[in-house]
């Protein structure tokens, strides 16, 4: 059945798509201010309705921690509005239910939001950020296909994009979210300056972690900024996050590369690839700077977002990708 393009209802999916970008930002944050645990209740805020606490209140880490919250109430209001939308108004029974899982996974992030304060779990920090990067590509995704473009490339001729390059983009998407996966852990393992240079590793290409260089490096750190102890599984897990922030970027590359020879310079695809690839080398620019700045809070904030921004680009662009190959046949 033919879906009649909706103006205001994509137009409402892109406003709680650009709402959860930023609620992203904003979690990066409250986890680069070590805000998580300011205000220590929940879903009441120091005793107080969520909604109504005093504004004596919003102040240092609680005013990051407080505004997330409320950011995130209003993601899970436009989250629900759009799902009973779409189940109302639009005809594809699959997007009523791609709207119904958005609600469920707003309603799961919520939850895991908080337990983490009410159970004191740090850990919990990296299920939470991995729902918040899906949420991401699902919102974003909900616009795509409410979009003009979507339900009107039917009736324009279209280029197949070859199964190869559809597969390279989706792979190396997946890896980017794994590599989300490994910098949450990282950054609630407090791990992100057990190696404080780059590109080397305290001078080498990959550092000792024998016992002895791990208390030379703590000796070092201490000095340095004071922060949890450095061990072996820190630095690992850091050079494991650089190692795999190479690959993606050399996977990016290629998929310019491919995008570029099978579908011609001109076509938005193959410029959406070389945009991607210019999100990886502000990513890892921005991953060295948040180094060499010892982790200032904007700066790897900014690392997280651009993060998500480089995820989000290879999902819609191998989304829109399928759509064209599928019409083209």
């Amino acid at each position: 059945m033919n879906n009649k393009y909706n103006p205001a209802l994509f137009w409402f999916a892109v406003l709680n798509a650009v709402a959860t970008f930023l609620l992203i930002g904003l979690g990066g944050l409250v986890t680069s201010h070590e805000a998580g645990m300011s205000v220590p209740d929940w879903p009441t805020s120091y005793g107080y309705n969520m909604f109504a606490l005093p504004i004596k209140f919003w102040t240092g880490g609680a005013f990051f921690e407080h505004t997330h919250r409320l950011l995130a109430s209003v993601v899970g209001l436009l989250t629900t509005i759009l799902a009973v939308w779409l189940w109302l108004k639009d005809s594809r029974k699959w997007l009523h239910w791609l709207g119904i899982a958005a609600f469920l996974l707003v309603v799961a992030q919520g939850i895991l939001g908080g337990l983490r304060v009410r159970l004191h779990l740090d850990w919990l920090g990296v299920p939470h950020g991995a729902v918040a990067q899906t949420f991401l590509v699902l919102t974003c995704a909900l616009a795509l296909f409410t979009s003009r473009w979507w339900q009107n490339s039917e009736t324009e001729k279209q280029i197949s994009v070859p199964r190869g390059l559809r597969s390279h983009v989706l792979y190396v998407t997946i890896l980017i979210f794994v590599q989300l996966l490994i910098a949450a852990t990282m950054r609630h393992q407090h791990a992100g300056l057990a190696i404080p240079d780059f590109p080397m590793a305290y001078g080498k290409i990959w550092p000792s972690t024998n016992p002895e260089a791990i208390a030379n490096y703590n000796e070092h750190h201490m000095e340095l900024n004071g922060e949890n102890s450095i061990t072996a599984f820190r630095v690992n897990l850091q050079m494991i996050h650089r190692l795999v922030a190479y690959l993606i970027f050399l996977g990016v590359a290629a998929a310019a590369m491919l995008a570029r020879k099978k579908l011609g310079g001109g076509d938005e695809l193959t410029k959406s690839a070389f945009f991607w690839l210019g999100l990886l080398a502000l990513q890892i620019l921005l991953g060295a700077a948040t180094i060499w700045s010892n982790k200032a809070a904007d700066i790897a904030t900014l690392h997280v977002m651009v993060g998500a921004l480089a995820l989000l680009t290879g999902a819609l662009w191998w989304l829109a990708a399928v759509r064209r190959t599928r019409l083209a046949e």
